[in-house]
């Protein structure tokens, strides 16, 4: 595939040197653009590498701004990352989201050697919508979707159990699958097929989930279902708890200076990355 970039700047983070491209696109869905940013380590690599996926309720986020406290850190410990955008409700609905995440993995697979980066050191990473859709990318990868490592941060994985809580099925839900406010039976059915907690199985990759204990958004609990649901299968799974965070990265530094740290230190050991 063709494609041009424009050169956003050859950033310092500490020891770290990187070169930022922006609006890259990675494929096309009809008349869409799906564009990611990569930055990659200075040097030869191949280089460990993270996919982020934002959230924003499937309606908004960017991928410049959600998962921006995680560049620097990223860079810094010399893994490459791309930031994707992906198509939005409710001008598109499921499964668009996941199906461009999946485009986006197999587009970064086939460029592995032109951004240096090792095909077989890569995670996938979301955020709040973005984490259930990477978990939902996880539970239906193939061999050309399989990644090394998976992070959910605040990941809705039951949505069913969660528009039980609310009293139905949020907005943001709503615009994703085309669906009223009542919990019917037909809703509760759709709900259960997005929800990534359903399809856990023995072939994902060792997982990392970070929450905040005071999210209003997504509750904490659902990381635990998340977690016991995949020990229970023998696979890998650790949390990162933030006591008194709420939901969003953006401001956790002024509750915990150390999750960033903790986030990278995980991916840098499951994914083997060279001091």
């Amino acid at each position: 595939m063709k494609f041009t970039w424009l050169i956003l700047s050859l950033v310092l983070f500490g020891s770290a040197r990187a070169e930022v491209k922006t609006d890259i696109e990675y494929g096309r869905a009809g008349d869409v653009s799906l564009k990611l940013d990569a930055s990659v380590p200075d040097g030869a690599g191949p280089f460990a590498a993270v996919i982020l996926v934002h959230g924003g309720g499937w309606m908004g986020g960017d991928k410049a701004t959600n998962c921006a406290p995680l560049f620097e850190p990223l860079t810094k410990a010399g893994v490459a990352w791309f930031s994707v955008n992906y198509r939005l409700a409710p001008e598109h609905r499921w499964p668009a989201c996941v199906e461009d995440v999946e485009t986006a993995i197999r587009w970064v697979k086939a460029h592995a050697a032109e951004f240096h980066v090792d095909p077989k050191r890569i995670a996938l990473l979301g955020e709040s919508a973005g984490g259930q859709v990477v978990e939902m990318a996880a539970v239906r990868a193939t061999e050309e979707t399989r990644l090394a490592a998976l992070v959910g941060f605040y990941s809705p994985c039951d949505n069913v159990a969660d528009s039980v809580r609310r009293g139905g099925p949020s907005k943001s839900m709503q615009a994703l699958l085309g669906v009223g406010e009542k919990l019917d039976v037909e809703t509760e059915a759709k709900l259960y097929s997005v929800s990534p907690l359903n399809f856990v199985n023995t072939r994902l990759p060792p997982c990392l989930l970070v929450h905040g204990t005071a999210d209003q958004s997504v509750p904490y609990d659902q990381s635990l279902q998340w977690q016991a649901r995949l020990v229970a299968q023998g696979v890998a799974c650790e949390l990162i708890t933030v006591p008194n965070a709420p939901h969003g990265m953006g401001n956790w530094t002024k509750i915990d200076t150390t999750y960033q740290e903790k986030t990278v230190a995980w991916l840098v050991k499951t994914l083997a990355v060279k001091p």
